[in-house]
């Protein structure tokens, strides 16, 4: 079987270096050697393993990407950008006719599925790409659709810390707020307690050293009322490997949908996780 060609867009940014570096690593996936990048990104390549990708500002985008489907045919991109450039991204790909892997948070997120319901291709789309939160997610999912109101009355925390170098707030957390609130609590996305400070999250948060460049911590917190009764539940996750892994499962999923013919159709890490 001829390996799964992939464009990984964002680079030299931590995530998108980390997703490179474990596409390389797979054998039924072949790297291109380009990437999409920021007008501010001063570097002209960068190195992953063995092999040298070019960066392409956007002003040369258009030109490189025909140029890729001329010399490589179909290829899938893996987008870890800046929230800012979530939609035009999104949509210069559905206008190539490239399905993507959007893993990048922020932007319009009704705007980013629609873009994809009205045009050619199929994408995966999702805030989290880490395939154990994602099933964290999908069991608050079914307690909300299964004991709505649950938890009317109680008060709700939502705190998260990031790098410093993470521009928007959490996607999961962001996420999650609608599961809450269909369990009765009221809450705002407004309302998350981000922390960037890499000193408040050594002091206080407790985040090792090694990791305070690349972490992922989310605790919610349910009190009642009378503050009698205490519920919470955390996923602190430090590194980046696990959501290049679930990456790569996303690829090879949304390679797998491809060549089954879905167009226009938005999937979800839910989706790769029960693999139909």
């Amino acid at each position: 079987m001829d390996a799964i060609k992939v464009m990984v867009n964002g680079l030299p940014g931590n995530m998108s270096t980390k997703a490179a570096q474990h596409i390389v690593q797979d054998s039924s996936l072949k790297l291109i050697p380009y990437a999409l990048t920021g007008p501010e990104i001063e570097v002209a390549e960068i190195q992953i393993g063995s092999e040298a990708v070019k960066l392409i500002k956007p002003d040369d985008r258009q030109q490189t990407i025909e140029s890729i489907k001329r010399d490589e045919g179909a290829v899938i991109c893996v987008d870890y950008t800046h929230p800012n450039a979530v939609n035009d991204n999104a949509a210069f790909y559905c206008e190539n006719g490239i399905p993507f892997v959007m893993g990048t948070t922020g932007g319009d997120r009704a705007l980013l599925a629609e873009t994809v319901q009205k045009s050619e291709v199929a994408a995966v789309i999702a805030p989290n790409m880490a395939k154990q939160i994602v099933a964290f997610q999908a069991m608050m999912e079914y307690a909300a659709d299964t004991f709505p109101g649950v938890f009317m009355g109680y008060n709700l925390e939502i705190k998260e810390s990031h790098q410093q170098g993470k521009a928007d707030t959490s996607g999961t957390a962001k996420a999650m707020i609608g599961y809450f609130n269909r369990l009765g609590v009221p809450f705002s996305k407004d309302q998350i307690k981000m922390e960037r400070d890499p000193e408040v999250q050594r002091s206080e948060w407790g985040v090792p050293e090694p990791y305070l460049g690349g972490h992922g911590w989310h605790t919610y917190a349910l009190r009642s009322e009378d503050g009698t009764v205490f519920f919470q539940f955390t996923h602190n996750v430090n590194g980046r490997d696990i959501y290049a892994w679930g990456t790569v499962d996303a690829i090879h999923y949304l390679a797998k949908k491809v060549d089954e013919g879905a167009k226009g159709r938005v999937f979800s890490m839910i989706d790769v996780l029960k693999g139909v």
